[in-house]
């Protein structure tokens, strides 16, 4: 398992795991972040990340991003 933040542009990877306070994993999930989910990084700038999730694209800081593993 590696951090979200890891991941490249155009890499479609699988979350594992969701770490963090309830509000957190909370927020993520209403997001789409669940685990076993699919997800595509779009694009990726100094950790901070545009992810494809289901129909939507959302961005990520790498705080957030380092949350989740893949």
């Amino acid at each position: 398992m590696m951090p979200l933040a890891m991941a490249k542009a155009g890499e479609r990877v699988v979350i594992r795991k969701i770490t963090g306070k309830d509000e957190v994993r909370q927020h993520l999930a209403e997001l789409g972040f669940v685990v076993d989910g699919t997800i595509t990084v779009v694009s990726e700038l100094s950790g901070n990340l545009i992810l494809q999730v289901k129909d939507s694209r959302i961005a990520l800081d790498k705080t957030m991003a380092n949350r989740i593993m893949i």
